[in-house]
């Protein structure tokens, strides 16, 4: 289920705020310059190819495109039995800024993107048909997990594709990982 956790930047060990609820987590990124949305996903076999997935979405992608001015589309899927997961992992786990939107539709599996937005970071564990746009210049990471298992739709300006530029804070290791979040409830 996705869930939203609200973090005290400053003093991360106390107890988040915690909410499960699809539209209030909508509205509480929203206030915050995040776009959150729940899509309907395709019936899509378990070995769909990117192509197969790209093709499925291909009207959300043109919509995304024409609103935000996105080049490209590709498709980024990750197993447990990938031998470079903890590699993969560790590249993402860091606190980071991008110099454009990062747009991911969760097609199947989890993730959480940290969100470092003023005083808080706002934890949010996406699922299959969540679609998140983490706004250019927003701090934040992202947690696959231990056993990363998911399949995402990435949309992007640059065509170079994901390009990080990192803050060099250590916030992301003060707060608690994927293993500590996951089915975090209310």
């Amino acid at each position: 289920m996705t869930t939203l956790s609200i973090f005290d930047a400053h003093n991360p060990e106390a107890a988040p705020a915690v909410t499960e609820d699809a539209g209030e987590i909508g509205q509480l990124l929203q206030r915050k310059g995040v776009r959150f949305e729940r899509w309907p996903t395709q019936d899509l076999a378990a070995d769909a190819t990117p192509e197969q997935i790209l093709e499925a979405y291909s009207l959300e992608i043109a919509k995304l495109k024409a609103e935000r001015g996105f080049q490209t589309a590709d498709v980024i899927s990750l197993n447990p039995d990938n031998p470079q997961k903890e590699a993969f992992r560790k590249k993402f786990l860091d606190e980071h800024t991008h110099s454009e939107d990062e747009v991911r539709f969760f097609v199947r599996g989890q993730g959480i993107f940290y969100l470092h937005l003023g005083d808080q970071v706002f934890a949010v564990q996406c699922q299959k048909n969540d679609l998140i746009s983490v706004p250019e210049g927003t701090r934040h990471w992202f947690d696959m997990g231990p056993e990363p298992e998911f399949t995402c739709i990435r949309l992007f300006t640059n065509p170079e594709g994901w390009v990080a530029e990192f803050t060099r804070e250590d916030i992301a290791g003060r707060l608690p990982r994927f293993e500590a979040l996951e089915g975090a409830t209310v």
